[in-house]
Parts: C-alpha cells; sequence; structure tokens
C-alpha cells in the first residue's frame, strides 16, 4: 500500500482527494493537515511515502513545508507532490528547487490524482499537461545550470533527454531499447554527478543547461 498524507487548508479539498484516492486499492491516506505545520506533525507521525501539498497555507506554507521535508539530513524524506492552481505560476520554479517530485492541477480527475501517487512513490514524476508548459518557461528564463563535476555519459544524456520531455522509466527503457532497472541506474548516476534529489532537478538541470532545446 501507497501511505499518502494530505495537505490542503481547504477541508472540501482534502475530503475530495481522500474520496478518491481510498478507493484504489493499492493507495492509503494516512493522515490530513490543514496548514504546514501540521503537515510536518503529521508527516513525522505517519510517516507517509508521498505527501499531496498545497502551495498556500496558513502558519507555514507549501514551499517551506516541502524544503523541510525534503532537507538533505531529513531522517525520513516523503515524495512530495504539490497541489497547484493556475495563478501559482511564480512558485514552480521555486518548487522545483525546493525538491518537488511532481505538480498537479486542484481540478484534476481522479485517474490523474492517482496516477500522481503512484508516480512519485515509484520514482516518476507527474506533471499536469496544463503545467508542463509554464514550468519550462520559467526554467528556460532561469539562470543556466553548472555542469556537472564529473561528465554525463552519451547514454546518460540520452536518458535525461527523454526524462526531461516527460518520458516515464519504461518509455525511456522502450525508447532506447534497455531495461527499466538499467533506466534506473543511469537515473541514479546522474542524480550523483548532478546532486539532484529526484528527477524534476534532473530534467530542470536539462533545460537550464541547453542540453535539450528551448522552444517551449
Amino acid at each position: 500500500m501507497i501511505r499518502v498524507l494530505l495537505a490542503d487548508d481547504q477541508e472540501i479539498v482534502r475530503t475530495g482527494m481522500s474520496m478518491i484516492l481510498s478507493a484504489e486499492d493499492d493507495i492509503h491516506v494516512v493522515a490530513q493537515a490543514q496548514d504546514g505545520l501540521q503537515a510536518l506533525e503529521m508527516a513525522e507521525l505517519h510517516r507517509p511515502d508521498v505527501v499531496l501539498m498545497d502551495i498556500r497555507m496558513p502558519r507555514l506554507d507549501g514551499l517551506d513545508a516541502l524544503r523541510h521535508l525534503t532537507r538533505p539530513h531529513a531522517a525520513h524524506r516523503p515524495q512530495v507532490v504539490m497541489v497547484t492552481t493556475f495563478d501559482d505560476e511564480d512558485y514552480l520554479a521555486r518548487a522545483v528547487e525546493a525538491g518537488a517530485s511532481g505538480f498537479i492541477l486542484k481540478d484534476s480527475g481522479p485517474r490523474l490524482l492517482a496516477e500522481a501517487v503512484r508516480a512519485a512513490a515509484g520514482g516518476d514524476s507527474l506533471v499536469s499537461p496544463s503545467i508542463t508548459v509554464r514550468l519550462l518557461r520559467q526554467l528556460r528564463t532561469a539562470p543556466r545550470g553548472p555542469e556537472p563535476a564529473t561528465k554525463l555519459s552519451p547514454r546518460e544524456k540520452q536518458v535525461v533527454v527523454l526524462l526531461a520531455e516527460g518520458m516515464t522509466n519504461a518509455e525511456i527503457a522502450a525508447d532506447l531499447s534497455i531495461t527499466v532497472g538499467t533506466v534506473k541506474t543511469h537515473l541514479t548516476n546522474v542524480q550523483s554527478k548532478l546532486g539532484a534529489r529526484n528527477r524534476v532537478e534532473i530534467a530542470a538541470w536539462a533545460w537550464r543547461s541547453g542540453l535539450i532545446g528551448r522552444g517551449v
């Protein structure tokens, strides 16, 4: 079972997401939080696999809570998927920098919500299609990313390009005619070389470094 924590200051949103996810056989909502501070308390108590985190919340907002959950020496580091609205565009790049594992809209349908949880739990990432172009435009105008201390191999670069284009591990494996395990090994090596916390940060580096085209 994938253990999920819901963090949103709107009870109706939490209730709706809980109903949707609780209907899935492989997902269990272990706790709910109404603000960032409570989210940190619930995360420490229940140790969820995935946190669905609203960006704008009282007492402690989602970005600050995200930074705390993904800090390097945290005892428990869940995957955090940010739940956003169309007017949160300015927050997207900051959430990438803070270690977000994915982004979905509050009005995402049941299928996309469950897929985002499963993707995060499996080490993949899911970004709502309507958010993707906005996010990549933010990354395109950001300062150019530094080269890694150890250069990526040609195969690692191929994997990173496909990842940055939104492919899952299985799709990358099929495209390159390699196994999913090999894809995961390449991404683990890339994370180490880049000092990235997750695949969203790898994708961000690919866009900022110019490894893939910028015509978004």
